[in-house]
């Protein structure tokens, strides 16, 4: 098991902290010595994870507030208190995402809502969290992607709602989209002279509701999907292993700027955690600065052009 780095005196946000990958990535963050905060949509599943990660790691030091990335008053409203206590922020996890859901949805905003809170909810939550971030020594912001990210294309003209929905190919475009947001990220803070290091993850096949609350979203009978009837024949892992790319992005000294992690199995998969291939599209800077721009027109932020670290 992935024995994640000293942690004492540091502060971390994590996005959908109350189930799967982001909760393992809390429990382990707080047992490091960091002051934890759960940023979960539901108050009630946050409560419950709440208690249950203080069972796990006791005196850890653990807040509970509210995030729905798919409302951008939330987001603002979320930052806006973390900003107002004054404190630097050392680590902000964005992890929480909502998978293949079956028929288009639209965020409050009117954007599509996996693009909208997987993605386009995470880089105003980041742009509006770099005042905290920026004014701690060493921060990073880390990002969960999926080996989806192959199937995705991005139109930065066509990130509020695409012509065209497959659950899917939606999916993989969000996850391409992080992947961008990541290594655009990773450039402004080397061409700005930040302490800051923007890094990402997958956590290959790893067992998590996000392979049935995406999908079954909208139906009143839970269905089995497809995939499901393969499972055996798949390898997969469970949430301790698969949560350790993005511990390790999230706190590994060896985890650089714009770096990328992922399980080192077949196809990624499952295994220890190294190095993860980029998409081609992923690499590509012009693409990614696009998509930075269209992002901050739909969702109302912007970096400012003084901001230094």
């Amino acid at each position: 098991m992935y024995a994640v780095p000293d942690q004492t005196g540091r502060t971390a946000v994590i996005t959908g902290a109350n189930s799967g990958t982001g909760k393992e990535a809390a429990a382990r963050l707080a047992a490091a010595g960091a002051r934890v905060v759960l940023a979960v949509r539901s108050p009630e599943r946050g409560e419950a994870a709440l208690e249950e990660l203080r069972a796990r790691v006791p005196g850890a030091d653990l807040e509970l507030r509210r995030l729905d990335l798919a409302d951008l008053s939330s987001v603002q409203e979320f930052a806006d208190g973390l900003l107002a206590d004054g404190r630097g922020l050392d680590v902000l996890v964005n992890n929480a995402g909502v998978m293949a859901v079956p028929e288009r949805r639209l965020t409050v905003d009117g954007i599509e809502l996996q693009m909208g809170s997987n993605a386009l909810g995470h880089l105003a939550l980041t742009v509006r969290l770099l005042p905290a971030l920026l004014s701690a020594p060493g921060a990073r912001v880390a990002t969960m992607s999926s080996g989806a990210a192959y199937l995705g294309r991005v139109d930065p003209a066509q990130l509020e709602e695409p012509r065209r929905y497959h659950p899917w190919l939606a999916y993989g475009a969000s996850k391409l989209a992080d992947l961008l947001l990541t290594r655009h990220l990773a450039r402004l803070a080397d061409e700005r002279g930040w302490d800051l290091r923007s890094t990402a993850a997958h956590p290959g096949y790893t067992h998590t509701n996000l392979q049935t609350s995406g999908p079954n979203l909208g139906r009143a009978t839970p269905s089995r999907m497809p995939w499901q009837r393969f499972e055996r024949l798949m390898p997969s892992q469970e949430v301790d292993t698969g949560a350790e790319p993005l511990l390790f992005a999230a706190a590994d000294p060896g985890a650089e700027n714009g770096s990328y992690w992922g399980p080192d199995g077949f196809l990624g998969l499952t295994g220890e955690t190294a190095r993860a291939r980029f998409p081609r599209r992923a690499l590509d800077a012009d693409l990614a600065a696009r998509f930075w721009r269209a992002g901050e027109d739909l969702t109302g932020v912007s970096v400012p052009a003084t901001a230094v670290g």
